[in-house]
């Protein structure tokens, strides 16, 4: 006797880039029990692949439709992606999501909500594209302390990197050629600022050490006001500039994040995530350490995340977030300082003063030096200095820094 298999339908909210890519695939994969039985748009008047009739613009006729099994929300607008995603998870639904805005900033809401009306938000789409990160730290890392979680977590600005430094085109020209490939948006803040890696670096803290972190308690500069000189640094001494997210843990079972670029040496896994990938290194205590590389922009790259979390939803999945109720941990600023390269548009004399860094070193480049500066006082004054259109980037401690600082001249150094 041949068994009946019903398709399961999709309510799909937002035709964009990642929505587009979700139909796409879903379409080409019609064995797999899967369908889209609604879209909704908001607007009315933009060109689409498909024909008007196929959209309604009412999310609440897709929100509503209890002939849909699962809701994927793949809108851009944050405010409207949170009443949406509260709504289903009120409803009892199940729902998936891209918006790494919203799930970072109202996560602690969210598990509450599932726990309360049972419905199930998974968001794996929302962090590092095609890379299963999110299921490996809950499926694999669930048990395990992890000492090191760190990576290349958006495509955009990654891009925009790899650029400056192959073709050594100017900032303004990577750009323009990345939001060309539909890499980054028109309004490339999130990306640029280190705002969208934030958001994801946020994401795992949930999954990797069991810590509902708000985003406005963590470091983080972008590469917006990334200089020709800093580029050229770099390359000199072999190094590539990444926007690096971090989280890492103390012995006494602290943790510290922090999204900043960083010159990275050859020896590091993240020397060679270049163009659109992302890379993610975990190091747990005990497994050692694994490297997760893969599209981390893009319409299918992302798309496919999406539909993972879906196929996912249909045999039941959800996250358990296993060191939610078990972590002692607390988020803090390390007690290390931290070695900076800062350039600057305009002298440095007074934000150094209120930066009351350890160690300063001057080059002959107007206004750029490296400095030793605690990670407390970088975070008090990080807007400032964003303000003031200072590049940050990180020299980690497992750099040589000797090759730089050749080109330097110390114009103080004082003992840690």
């Amino acid at each position: 006797m041949k068994i009946q298999k019903f398709k399961k339908r999709i309510g799909l909210i937002g035709f964009g880039c990642v929505g587009q890519g979700l139909y796409d695939i879903v379409a080409a994969n019609p064995h797999l029990g899967l369908e889209i039985g609604r879209i909704c748009v908001k607007d009315k008047d933009k060109p689409r692949t498909l024909p008007a009739a196929a959209f309604t613009f009412d999310v609440q006729e897709v929100l509503q439709d209890t002939s849909l099994d699962i809701l994927a929300e793949l809108i851009s607008e944050p405010d409207e992606a949170l009443k949406i995603i509260r709504a289903a998870l009120q409803q009892g639904k199940t729902i998936v999501s891209a918006n790494k805005k919203v799930i970072a900033e109202n996560l602690p809401e969210f598990i509450s909500l599932q726990q309360r009306y049972g419905g199930v938000l998974l968001y794996e789409a929302s962090v590092c594209g095609s890379i299963p990160i999110l299921r490996t730290l809950e499926a694999y890392y669930g048990s395990e302390p992890l000492l090191e979680v760190r990576g290349v977590l958006n495509g955009s600005s990654n891009y925009i990197l790899s650029k400056l430094h192959q073709e050594k085109v100017g900032y303004a020209a990577a750009l323009e050629q990345a939001q060309a490939l539909g890499f980054a948006e028109a309004d490339p803040a999130l990306d640029v600022e280190g705002i969208d890696a934030l958001h994801k670096l946020c994401i795992v803290a949930a999954h990797a050490y069991g810590l509902l972190v708000h985003p406005s308690q963590v470091l983080h500069f972008g590469i917006s006001h990334i200089t020709a000189e800093a580029i050229d640094l770099a390359d000199a001494v072999g190094a590539r500039i990444k926007l690096v997210g971090t989280i890492r843990s103390d012995n006494a079972g602290n943790v510290s994040l922090q999204v900043i670029p960083t010159l990275v040496v050859a020896e590091d896994a993240l020397y060679d995530v270049e163009a659109e990938f992302n890379g993610v290194e975990v190091n747990a205590q005990f497994a050692g350490q694994q490297f997760l590389k893969g599209r981390g922009a893009g319409s299918h790259p992302t798309g496919s995340a999406v539909w993972a979390d879906i196929s996912a939803a249909v045999r039941g999945y959800r996250y358990t977030y296993p060191k939610l109720c078990v972590t002692n941990a607390s988020v803090v600023q390390p007690e290390e300082p931290i070695t900076v390269l800062l350039h600057a548009p305009q002298s440095l004399t007074a934000l150094l003063g209120s930066l009351q860094p350890i160690a300063v070193h001057k080059t002959e480049v107007s206004n750029q030096v490296i400095v030793k500066v605690q990670q407390e006082k970088l975070l008090e004054h990080q807007e400032l200095l964003k303000e003031q259109g200072v590049f940050v980037a990180h020299l980690p401690e497992s750099m040589p820094l000797a090759p730089v600082l050749e080109k330097f001249t110390a114009v103080t150094a004082l003992l840690v």
